[in-house]
Parts: C-alpha cells; structure tokens; sequence
C-alpha cells in the first residue's frame, strides 16, 4: 500500500525461512530485523477452510517463540521511530509486550491483536494498546463475556476500555465491527458489505511501520 514498512521477526534455517525473508523482499518490506536460526523451524499454520470459506487454524509456533528482548534491542531504532507499530500473539508474549512498551513510551501509536488469544493476558497490553483489535471468540476469551451479537460486542468493548486501551475493535465477520473510542461515546458500528465468503483468513504478523 506504499508504507514505509519493516520486519521483525524470527525464522528458522530453512526452506520456509529463505521464502519468507524473500517474499517480504520482493514486497518492498526491510528485512534488516527477520533474523534465520538453526534452533528451531519456520513457524507454520495449517488452515482448513469450510464451504462456508471460515477457517480453523493450527498454529505451530517453532522459532517465532524465539525473538526475544536482544533482538527487540536490535530492532529499537525502526520500533521507536516508526508512525505505527503492529503486534500479536504469535510471538512470545514477553517480546510483544516489550516491543509495545517501547514504542509507547517513543510515542510510536500501537496497534494489538490478541491472536491467538490467552486467557492470562499481562493488564500492561491493554494500557499500552493505543488500537486494541480482537474478534468475538478473543473478545469472549479475555473477558468472560458472551459475544454474538452487535450489543455484545459493545458491551465488551466498554469493557476492554476499562483496561486500558485506548480504543477497541472488535470484528464480527459477516456483521461487520464495532469500534468503542471512549466509555462516554456510544459504541458505532461499522457494517460490512455482503459477499460470498471463499476464504476468511487472515494473517497479521508483528510489525514495525
């Protein structure tokens, strides 16, 4: 889409690894972060797509439960420098929190998905998620709260607010999203236009714009 955009990652020494740190090469994203290790293998996912075109993912995680805090390190002048920074939970946890304290505290705006969710979620996420954005299954996950509905979710969004987060997202598929800005503002929804699903997958790895 034209955005200056980087990387940081870890990939294991491997056929996977070498098409990834290419892929995002050939697409014009800095690769100077997405480091190769022989200690584990490239992460992967195997997605299984219904007829309805929702999917079901597994998630290995291999050597994305690598990056740790020296390689944020590394990474720091594109984190603290960057207009937004973009996490998620397909990394360790620690890493993506750490990322995302560093880019708060540079005035970096952070954007976090809670993906695959836990359900110990560290309270510091929330405070330090400028965009928090989750679907009804993370929503329902962290907060103990049903999600099925556009009240639901605006229930729950409020609820995150209380958190911490600055704002909320939370998607609802075929229903569209909803967005809660402020606990004082009615939550609005955000329709979507009707298709037929073929594939709603949908990959976000942790970034640095």
């Amino acid at each position: 889409m034209g955005a200056k955009t980087a990387m940081v990652c870890k990939v294991g020494k491997d056929f996977f690894g070498d098409n990834y740190i290419q892929n995002f090469k050939n697409n014009g994203v800095s690769t100077a972060f997405a480091k190769q290790t022989e200690k584990a293998a490239t992460g992967a996912a195997s997605i299984i797509v219904n007829e309805t075109g929702e999917n079901a993912i597994v998630i290995v995680a291999g050597a994305n439960m690598l990056l740790g805090q020296e390689d944020l390190q590394h990474a720091q002048s594109a984190i603290i420098t960057a207009k937004v920074l973009i996490c998620q939970l397909e990394i360790n946890p620690d890493a993506s929190l750490h990322a995302l304290r560093m880019a708060k505290e540079n005035h970096v705006k952070t954007i976090f998905n809670p993906a695959p969710a836990i359900v110990d979620l560290h309270s510091d996420f929330y405070k330090a998620s400028d965009i928090f954005c989750c679907n009804e299954s993370e929503a329902e996950l962290l907060t103990g709260l049903p999600v099925s509905s556009v009240e639901d979710a605006s229930r729950v969004g409020l609820d995150l607010l209380q958190k911490g987060c600055g704002s909320v997202i939370v998607s609802l598929g075929p229903q569209g999203c909803v967005v809660c800005q402020s606990i004082n503002v009615a939550p609005k929804l955000v329709p979507t236009i009707t298709v037929t699903a073929v594939d709603t997958t949908l990959h976000i790895s942790f970034n640095a714009m």
